[in-house]
């Protein structure tokens, strides 16, 4: 059974992490993703730590593409991404808004190319907007976004997630909306732009306090590792490090109190006596829970909570997460030859199906090396590649025997 976007081809002109995780996960589904690359590289080449000179973390955000290195400000280099593009369902671009438009590389200029392209645009701010031509980064969406003011602890500093959400919000977004477009023209046979945003992505992953702001004129603000809305449900001091508890509603929360901490007074405890109130008395119930957690390991209250049919968990470091028997038997641990690299570990597939969806393929390129096998699919000679690479317009580089 071949993988869902088997056949279509995807022209990648993004760079670091938003545009490169959606162009990964069209490559999962089976999509030929040309990646097209300045002459100096995707910035994320340069990042450590590195093996043999190939950065480990672009080899873990760009497998299952073929990477082709090219000026595009060099009227050859317009040429062949116009050429590409002719030839792709797909584009995917990440520039700050304004700069393919001076490229010659814009939607408008596709579009004549290829009446039927799925185009997509990926910024800081959006396109348009007071802020539409301003340059942005993940840290300054979650700061523009209000995360940064509501992560962390209560009278702590802003606290940037521990991740880059923001990044992996609008790369997701994008991905959802190139398939809601891919959807459509195959129904109704036309292609569209789509665009979004850094900031509006990340806004859009809010919903709770999206909901108390305009509901109740409630201020997000830090709670650690509480939810805002149900109690007990954060991380809890244990002998050893910190215990996870889940006891949304008043089932879990009698399973909690009776079966986990026993404690079946709490029930009748007039501060505890509904889940407003228990998140409300909050500080007083944390208190409570951790004279009794604090006796005894996280693993001891795993299975107790896990006997309990409470949810909860370990609060890991990144090594213990990654070597939990768990994670590793789903998978999302990965094993991958490079060419340069050699064996190492990329992250597995998060989705798995009855069917063929997602596959991992083939590892990250190297820097150009699929740059005379693209030239040559589109019509070039030998001669001319040989040209286009001594006149400097584009970048080849043969994968080591």
């Amino acid at each position: 059974m071949p993988l869902p976007l088997q056949g279509v081809r995807v022209l990648d002109l993004t760079n670091v992490m938003a545009g490169p995780y959606c162009s990964m996960v069209l490559g999962d589904l089976g999509a030929e993703v040309i990646k097209v690359e300045s002459l100096e590289g995707d910035s994320t080449r340069t990042f450590e730590p590195k093996v043999r000179d190939e950065s480990y973390c672009f080899a873990v955000l760009n497998r299952n593409k073929k990477s082709i290195a090219l000026d595009l400000k060099s009227p050859a280099g317009r040429e062949i991404v116009l050429k590409l593009a002719a030839g792709c369902e797909i584009m995917l671009e990440n520039f700050r808004p304004g700069v393919v438009k001076k490229l010659g590389i814009d939607y408008e200029a596709a579009k004549q190319a290829n009446p039927g392209i799925i185009y997509a645009s990926m910024s800081g701010f959006g396109q348009t907007g007071p802020y539409g031509r301003k340059g942005g980064f993940d840290i300054i969406a979650q700061g523009m976004s209000g995360v940064m003011m509501m992560t962390g602890y209560p009278g702590g500093r802003p606290a940037k997630v521990g991740i880059a959400m923001h990044d992996i919000a609008c790369g997701v977004t994008t991905l959802y909306g190139i398939l809601g477009a891919f959807i459509g023209k195959l129904r109704h046979g036309e292609g569209q732009y789509l665009e979004s945003s850094l900031l509006e992505a990340g806004l859009a992953w809010s919903i709770w306090e999206f909901s108390a702001w305009f509901g109740s004129g409630e201020q997000p603000t830090a709670t650690g590792t509480r939810h805002r809305r149900v109690a007990p449900y954060q991380a809890y001091r244990t002998q050893d490090g910190y215990v996870t508890v889940g006891a949304s509603g008043e089932k879990l929360w009698r399973a909690f109190a009776t079966q986990v901490v026993d404690r079946p007074h709490w029930l009748e405890d007039p501060r505890f006596a509904r889940n407003e109130l228990r998140v409300k008395n909050a500080d007083a119930l944390e208190a409570l829970i951790e004279e009794i957690t604090a006796t005894q390991p996280t693993a001891f209250w795993v299975e107790k909570l896990d006997a309990a049919g409470v949810p909860g968990g370990p609060v890991y470091t990144y090594d213990q997460a990654l070597a939990d028997p768990h994670v590793q038997h789903r998978r999302m641990v990965y094993d991958l030859e490079h060419p340069t690299i050699g064996p190492m570990k990329t992250l597995g597939l998060p989705l798995k199906s009855s069917g063929e969806l997602t596959q991992i393929r083939q590892p990250a390129p190297l820097h150009g090396q699929h740059t005379g096998e693209v030239l040559r699919g589109l019509g070039y000679s030998d001669a001319e590649v040989g040209a286009l690479l001594s006149q400097g317009v584009v970048r080849a580089t043969r994968v080591p025997s």
